[in-house]
């Protein structure tokens, strides 16, 4: 199974680590394609490719992929831009968040039927979600 995961890069990079420790959980179910998010050496400037490069090649990704999984605690222009074109792409998508003062979901997500949506406290909460997600992918 090809994996889709979406996480914010130009204001979300204080979250690397739990970026990582997704992409880690998301490795039991497939091959993530985006491993690069979880990286600490990716800074909030992103990457360094041209940006129609990096548009080339996600929206390649985002077809080739199964599902998307997006951390979408952090909001990010770039993540809601990647569900709505997975959801055209007729994608199942996860969308995790942690409840964070401060910061909330849009009610364009959290209204969206179509998307599954949950929230994580924990690593141990995690594991559950992404299990309950992948069986149904099966």
């Amino acid at each position: 199974m090809k994996i889709y995961f979406a996480g914010s890069i130009r204001a979300g990079r204080e979250d690397w680590e739990i970026y990582s420790e997704i992409i880690k959980e998301l490795q039991n179910y497939g091959h993530v394609l985006t491993e690069h998010i979880g990286q600490k050496e990716l800074s909030d400037k992103g990457e360094s490719l041209p940006f129609e490069q990096i548009y080339q090649r996600d929206m390649k990704w985002l077809k080739e992929a199964d599902v998307m999984v997006a951390e979408i605690t952090t909001p990010s222009l770039g993540v809601g831009y990647e569900i709505g074109v997975a959801e055209g792409l007729g994608k199942r998508i996860l969308c995790l968040y942690r409840e964070v003062p401060d910061k909330r979901v849009s009610g364009m997500i959290l209204g969206n039927s179509r998307l599954t949506i949950k929230v994580y406290t924990d690593h141990k909460s995690l594991q559950d979600i992404l299990k309950e997600f992948f069986i149904q992918s099966a």
